[in-house]
């Protein structure tokens, strides 16, 4: 039987709502919310370790919580509409959150195959965008994405959300820019950035053997540093702008990849 909370003052309310809000609350913990029943599938069958749940009985049973976690040892707390209400990040939401412990994002927890594919995206400010890159990642089945001097926390519940969960389906680690050129280059990993300078056409490079695509932002592109490493690539632009959606861009280098690789 799952204890029940009714009070907006209890202190696990306001735990919550501070792990939602603040960047500084998740790092502290070492955890993070999720959201949503395919969200904690895709966490859990990714492996991370969850918990505790929390959910409003009205939107979803004791019964279906239990099978969502079952043969899983999780503290299971029922929330009131009120309660719920307050800690549910999304308005349309499915009754349930989590409690998940934070995985290491560094370079060297990687585990990567014989000839990788990996995505390199350049400090992307935005978490809508960076969910859509994981996204575009997780169709394309790409063996990790790197983000290079990141600018926000990875378990930001809009990253989460926008990502549609694909952020526990792919592998993902953090570094500098500097420390990501030197990891692919001790890994003999060819290095393409999408840069729109100095640049060969995407479509007649061969990425059939161990590839990093680079993406920058929109607003500025990459930085010098990795315009003199590598190859630089470019999508030629039939209209009149010279920049697309980041996440556009790189599902079409990496589609292109992945073509290739058959």
């Amino acid at each position: 039987m799952s204890r029940h909370i009714s009070s907006l003052q209890n202190p696990t309310i306001k735990r919550l709502l501070q792990l939602q809000e603040k960047s500084r609350a998740r790092k502290k913990e070492g955890g993070f919310i999720i959201e949503g029943i395919r969200e904690i599938e895709l966490a859990l069958a990714g492996g991370y370790d969850i918990t505790e749940v929390y959910y409003n009985e009205s939107l979803l049973s004791e019964e279906e919580v239990t099978r969502l976690v079952s043969g899983s040892h999780i503290s299971c707390t029922s929330l009131s509409v009120e309660v719920y209400q307050k800690v549910a990040y999304r308005a349309g939401t499915e009754g349930v959150i989590a409690f998940a412990k934070a995985r290491l994002t560094q370079l060297t927890e990687l585990i990567l195959p014989e000839n990788p594919l990996i995505l390199v995206a350049e400090a992307p400010e935005k978490p809508g965008n960076i969910g859509a890159l994981l996204r575009t990642a997780d169709a394309a089945a790409v063996d990790a994405v790197i983000i290079a001097n990141s600018r926000t926390d990875l378990y930001n519940p809009n990253i989460i959300r926008s990502s549609v969960g694909c952020v526990f389906t792919t592998q993902v680690a953090t570094a500098s820019s500097e420390e990501v050129i030197a990891f692919l280059t001790s890994k003999k990993i060819h290095i393409y950035s999408a840069i729109l300078q100095d640049a060969v056409g995407y479509d007649i490079q061969d990425y059939t053997s161990g590839s990093a695509i680079v993406v920058g932002t929109e607003a500025t592109g990459l930085t010098e540093e990795w315009r003199t490493v590598g190859t630089n690539i470019k999508i030629p632009m039939r209209g009149t702008i010279d920049s697309m959606n980041v996440s556009v861009a790189a599902g079409i280098l990496v589609f292109e990849a992945r073509r290739q690789r058959g």
